[in-house]
């Protein structure tokens, strides 16, 4: 890999660059539908896809809650906007019967040849849940969640399913069409709670959590490679300077943004949003690669890693070498901003190996 000297621009008509995969699986993340959408907004998502494919991505995440537009639209729309790229759909049991799901992921395998992930969400805003009469306790919402994706397996594996559980029931249920065995989905689930480390291994899915600093990791991971992986954002630039004008110009620090912060900590019963609120706290008005402002003031809802591309890839290979092989990289709002981060995620890569 050559890396771009300071002041050159990013290659990225690069034949060797367009497309070709990444030693690690990076997912990208679709700009969230909220707010005054206008007719901007399908454009964006073509172009985030499409950025998304030339950076190498594996496939991009589709939020889905009560406020955004539906996450399988959206999935038809990154399917018919790339070639290869695999929409990662959030999926939340109280929106969908399962054989509902199921029969979603049978058709992009069937009219597009294309493998759906899925990132399964047990939670969510509280007030959503409510406003949906859904009043399950937070661990119970996990207990239902396994129940239900156990469900999407049976269908997407083929099997004739005769299941009676707590919360779901199937009677000689067939999906039809069938998943070829290579369209197969893959599962993500955030791992950040022991209900939620539960539920990860009873669906032997990838563990996602929010990236906290590379020095938190001590102890070995219980499963490490594709199964591990973090959620982060990237901004990296050839100079240093360059990248942290471009944080602080994307993200300024802002006292409503903060304001807002503090009220969703008080009102959210999520394991992972009071960690990172308490990261959040410990690490205020310091300027390190990992930086917590967007998440303080409300912008997004993961740390960001920042700097040069040597001080980026510093810190992913720490993340490497300590077994996190799947990586969920938050919103980019230009194109240059996943093709810097593929430059860092090579080196990482690299750096990971040669310390190995």
């Amino acid at each position: 890999m050559i890396l771009p000297q300071q002041g050159e621009s990013m290659r990225l008509d690069d034949p060797e660059l367009l497309g070709s995969e990444l030693a690690v699986d990076v997912f990208s993340a679709l700009p969230a539908s909220v707010g005054d959408l206008g007719r901007g907004y399908l454009d964006r998502v073509r172009d985030v896809a499409k950025w998304s494919e030339n950076a190498g991505c594996r496939g991009t995440l589709i939020y889905c809650d009560n406020r955004l537009v539906d996450p399988w639209l959206l999935a038809q729309v990154v399917v018919q906007s790339t070639r290869r790229l695999s929409p990662l759909v959030a999926v939340q049991p109280v929106y969908m019967q399962p054989y509902s799901v199921a029969k979603m992921i049978a058709s992009f395998a069937t009219l597009h040849g294309r493998r759906v992930y899925v990132n399964w969400v047990a939670g969510g805003f509280k007030h959503d849940l409510e406003a949906l009469a859904d009043m399950t306790p937070h661990d119970e919402r996990y207990d239902r969640l396994v129940e239900y994706a156990t469900l999407v397996r049976l269908l997407t594996d083929g099997d004739t399913v005769e299941y009676i559980g707590k919360y779901y029931q199937a009677h000689g249920l067939k999906l039809q069409p069938s998943v070829d065995r290579e369209l197969r989905p893959e599962f993500l689930l955030s791992g950040s709670s022991p209900a939620g480390e539960s539920a990860v291994r009873a669906l032997d899915a990838r563990a996602v959590t929010y990236a906290l600093p590379p020095e938190s990791y001590q102890g070995p991971l219980q499963r490490p490679g594709l199964s591990a992986g973090l959620r982060l954002g990237v901004i990296a630039r050839t100079d240093r300077d360059a990248a942290w004008r471009a944080a602080f110009t994307r993200f300024p620090p802002e006292r409503k943004g903060a304001l807002t912060r503090a009220l969703a900590r008080k009102v959210s019963d999520s394991h992972w949003h009071e960690q990172m609120c308490r990261m959040a706290d410990e690490r205020a008005g310091t300027e390190e690669p990992y930086w917590m402002v967007p998440f303080e003031n409300y912008k997004t809802m993961c740390p960001y890693i920042v700097g040069s591309h040597e001080d980026v890839a510093h810190v992913l290979s720490q993340y490497v070498r300590r077994g996190f092989h799947t990586f969920i990289v938050d919103e980019p709002e230009k194109e240059e901003d996943l093709a810097n981060a593929r430059f860092a995620f090579e080196l990482a890569t690299e750096k990971a190996v040669a310390a190995a």
